[in-house]
């Protein structure tokens, strides 16, 4: 969700929420970016609008890294599963 640009905790869930469809309608995000702020991965900044102070997230060089390289790793994961699902392969166990 950061890697189009900064976005504040909220902002975060409401793109995760809308791009799932409402799958992923998560009730917090902050201790996930609290982990990757610790990992090195995310940063965060203040910022104000409408008047109040708002913590804002974005990934770290390292976070760009580490997402390039997950997604790669969830694609051909993704793949090899597909491929066995659509295999045609009976899954009943024997008698």
């Amino acid at each position: 969700m950061l890697a189009e640009g900064p976005r504040h905790g909220y902002a975060v869930m409401e793109v995760l929420r809308a791009g799932s469809g409402g799958m992923l309608d998560l009730p917090t995000v902050y201790p996930a970016l609290h982990r990757l702020e610790r990992a090195g991965l995310v940063k965060n900044s203040w910022s104000e609008a409408a008047g109040r102070r708002r913590r804002a997230y974005e990934l770290t060089a390292a976070g760009v890294k580490a997402l390039a390289e997950q997604r790669a790793r969830w694609r051909e994961f993704s793949k090899a599963v597909s491929a066995v699902l659509e295999s045609g392969v009976s899954w009943a166990t024997p008698a």
